[in-house]
C-alpha cells in the first residue's frame, strides 16, 4: 500500500524516539528493533521498516497505522506484535550510549 509524506512523517513519529541517537533519523519500533527514517520500504536493509495496519477499517487512518522494522509485523487477531528482530544491546549497559544501532534475530 502507498502512503503520502504526511502519513508515513506521522507513522514515524510513532516509533520510540532513543537519547543516544536523533529521531529524525533513528527510532525503534515497538519490537525494540532499529528504523531509520530514510530506509522506509527498504526491504533488503537492515533497518528497512514499514507501515502496518493494527485494526481492522480504513487502511489510511493514522490512528491505526504503525511503524515496523520489516521483518516484524502486528497480528490483528492476536492484538500482538509479532517481533522477528529487536535491538541487540548485549553487553551494553542500559544507561550507555552507543555509536553505532545494531538489530539481531530474536527467534
Amino acid at each position: 500500500m502507498e502512503f503520502d509524506n504526511e502519513t508515513v512523517q506521522g507513522v514515524w513519529e510513532k516509533a520510540r524516539a532513543t537519547n543516544d541517537q536523533d529521531p529524525d533519523e533513528w527510532r525503534k519500533d515497538e519490537c525494540g528493533a532499529w528504523i531509520k527514517f530514510d530506509q522506509y520500504g527498504h526491504q533488503a536493509s537492515e533497518y528497512g521498516w514499514k507501515i502496518e495496519s493494527v485494526k481492522a477499517g480504513d487502511q489510511q487512518e493514522l490512528e491505526n497505522l504503525r511503524p515496523f522494522q520489516h521483518e516484524n509485523s502486528f497480528v490483528p487477531a492476536t492484538g500482538q506484535a509479532r517481533c522477528r528482530v529487536t535491538a541487540d544491546r548485549e553487553g551494553i549497559s542500559p544507561t550507555a550510549s552507543i555509536d553505532t544501532p545494531r538489530n539481531k534475530s530474536a527467534d
